[in-house]
Parts: C-alpha cells; sequence; structure tokens
C-alpha cells in the first residue's frame, strides 16, 4: 500500500500552526509522512529534491470537495507506489512548471497554513473514508 509524503520548504515557524500540524501527522501515522526540507535551500534546490512525479499544491490547480478529495486519498492509499504532495517555498512554484496540480482555495495564503490546511483535509479523507462523523455535511 502505498503512502503518502507531503513535502514542505522548512518546518513551520509559528508555534500554534507546528502543534496542529503535528497533531494531524500523529492521527495519520499510518498513511501520511511528512518530509522537512531546509528553509534554507533555494526555491530552485528544493524542487530539484522532489519525485519526478510529485503533486504541487497551487492556487490554479484542480478545485475538489472534501468528498472528491477522499476518493482521491483512498486512490492514493491503495496504490503500490507512495504520492507525493509539495506545497510550495514561500514564493510558490515557479509558472508553467508542468507539474499535476491540486488547490486547496483560489486565494493566496501563507505556505505555513497551507501546510496546515492541507494535512487536515488529508485527516478529514481518512475519517471520511472510515465512516466517521468527524465530517459533518
Amino acid at each position: 500500500m502505498g503512502r503518502i509524503v507531503v513535502h514542505l520548504h522548512g518546518a513551520p515557524s509559528q508555534k500554534e500552526i507546528s502543534q496542529l500540524i503535528k497533531m494531524y501527522q500523529d492521527r495519520l501515522k499510518s498513511k501520511v509522512r511528512l518530509e522537512f526540507h531546509p528553509a534554507k535551500s533555494t526555491p530552485a534546490h528544493y524542487i530539484s529534491k522532489l519525485p519526478p512525479d510529485t503533486i504541487y499544491l497551487d492556487e490554479g490547480g484542480a478545485m475538489m470537495t472534501s468528498v472528491e478529495f477522499s476518493h482521491q486519498f483512498n486512490n492514493w492509499t491503495l496504490a503500490t507506489e507512495d504520492t507525493h504532495l509539495a506545497i510550495g517555498p514561500a514564493d510558490g512554484f515557479p509558472k508553467g512548471h508542468g507539474k499535476s496540480t491540486i488547490s486547496l482555495s483560489p486565494m493566496t495564503m501563507p505556505h505555513e497554513l497551507a501546510a496546515l490546511i492541507l494535512i487536515e483535509q488529508l485527516y478529514r479523507a481518512f475519517e471520511i473514508n472510515r465512516g466517521s462523523s468527524y465530517h459533518r455535511v
């Protein structure tokens, strides 16, 4: 079974966001792994270290509802290969990168907040697939 690997350019510097990310990460240990890349590395160096099939989180990417995302989450965890998702550096990914993209929102947000939203949505997807009451419609 595949795992989901979330790549972040640097660890969150805001204590509160870091604690929330850790809480969701602990709940998803068997399904999701976070990989922190050095914040001091240049955006180009960070991108060069990502696997070729990485899906970028980008405001112009495909938008999904939480239920649609839960179906995608299920597909990723049933796959034989790991799925890599990447939150961009502070200034985002370069335009015209040609990678698959997913959007958390058409709004711009700090990359640390995007990381928190992504990990919460991964947890929500897990709970939807489990049939729990975490996701209320």
